[in-house]
């Protein structure tokens, strides 16, 4: 499909593009094409980005400076012409992979998508062979082992992630999977992102048969980490969590008990608090409810706490606050950097993009980021999910895998997968 030609293109692009209509949200999705687009559709809006004319240097791995290295390289791309420049990518959840961040040919704009056209078919159930790495009794094993660490004094919480390791007999349709993906949440943070080939990044890890093939992160996170538009600054921090029934009196019982449980409540201030007092030097004002409210998608209830201030530095960046803000509580832990061991030594995988964050920040310092989780890493023929579990004091090892499974379904279902986890 193309985008018609009244949109701005490589030649004389304007790099905010042309906000188009709602309805238009769903011909951007069709437009996609992997392996030269970055999607990403918000309650702001819907952006389609075609195209690579640079990509932002990989000096380093890890966060540090790259807030730096961006904004040099998008004075670098305006110096050069361009109107308010723009990068667009993901950036990993650890420190051993550097961020791929790009800036793009084209960008084009439309409205959110709250509503979408289905398509005319269901998606075609995958034949595929499935791997759960770790086993689940062996994820409860982690679970159990961290249990006994928080004993001690040592941890507070440790978000412990799995994946389901997936091969198919026939490549992968992403754009399918990304237009489900949509179609399931069409008001949550749908996303595409083209990554290097493996081993290209630093990646060491590889699950597939090609490991020199392209590869594709998609998911349909739920959970903002942070926007800026001028000086105003938005988080939407998510802890705490329960899966949604198919019977209505179930789903609301869920509901009920999540908004009254004293663990949920205790893991959700918890990362609200991480989220305030990383953005409080950042901003003159800052406003935080007392209590999280309890929101729904697809597959689960979330306890979510919308923060909104406004910036002290009008200079400070959407990338700026990413970087302060990740990780938060809410996918490494408390302490981070004794979650962050547990997570290395009990996970038996490398995270890579998952669980870090997704989005874009233009020359103007605004944009959007969120938490990269509900998410999969497609190659060729070969796919991985990830979900993971907040892990603190009276937790169950069988209700925390219970959770992970959960949150599985979301792109299980969006594949036409009917897998039993």
């Amino acid at each position: 499909m193309t985008i018609d030609s009244d949109i701005d293109t490589a030649g004389d692009l304007d790099e905010i593009g042309k906000l188009l209509a709602a309805d238009d949200a769903t011909r951007l999705l069709e437009a996609y094409e992997p392996g030269s687009s970055f999607f990403f559709s918000s309650a702001r809006a819907t952006m389609l980005a075609r195209g690579v004319d640079a990509t932002v240097p990989k000096i380093e791995c890890g966060r540090s400076g790259l807030s730096d290295r961006v904004a040099q390289f998008l004075t670098g791309a305006r110096d050069f012409g361009r109107r308010n420049p723009l990068v667009v990518g993901a950036v990993p959840f650890g420190e051993n992979l550097p961020a791929h961040l790009v800036l793009p040919r084209e960008v084009v704009r439309a409205a959110p998508p709250n509503v979408m056209v289905p398509s005319a078919s269901a998606p075609r159930p995958l034949s595929c062979r499935m791997r759960q790495v770790p086993a689940p009794e062996e994820y409860e094993r982690g679970v159990a082992r961290v249990l006994r660490r928080m004993q001690s004094g040592e941890l507070s919480k440790v978000v412990l992630a799995r994946s389901l390791e997936l091969s198919a007999d026939e490549p992968i349709d992403v754009r399918r999977l990304l237009r489900n993906l949509a179609l399931k949440d069409p008001g949550g943070y749908t996303f595409a992102v083209d990554l290097p080939a493996r081993g290209q990044d630093g990646t060491r890890d590889s699950f597939g048969p090609h490991p020199e093939l392209h590869r594709t992160f998609a998911g349909a996170s739920p959970e903002l980490l942070v926007s800026r538009r001028g000086i105003s600054v938005r988080s939407n921090p998510m802890a705490g969590s329960r899966p949604r029934s198919a019977d209505p009196l179930e789903d609301r019982r869920r509901a009920e008990e999540l908004e009254d449980s004293e663990k949920d409540l205790r893991e959700h201030a918890a990362v609200v608090e991480a989220v305030t007092d990383a953005l409080r030097p950042l901003c003159t004002t800052l406003r935080v409810p007392r209590r999280p409210s309890v929101v729904a998608t697809a597959a689960m209830w979330h306890l979510a706490t919308e923060i909104t201030g406004e910036l002290r530095d009008p200079d400070t960046s959407s990338l700026d606050l990413a970087v302060a803000l990740h990780p938060t509580p809410a996918v490494c832990g408390t302490p981070t950097a004794e979650a962050g061991r547990a997570i290395t030594e009990n996970e038996p995988f490398d995270r890579g993009y998952y669980a870090g964050v997704v989005g874009w920040c233009d020359a103007a310092g605004d944009g959007e980021w969120v938490v990269a989780i509900r998410c999969t890493e497609v190659e060729d023929a070969s796919l991985r999910l990830y979900a993971g579990a907040g892990v603190v004091a009276g937790s169950d090892p069988a209700d925390e895998l219970a959770e992970t499974s959960a949150k599985f379904r979301t792109a299980l279902a969006a594949m036409g997968l009917d897998h039993a986890l």
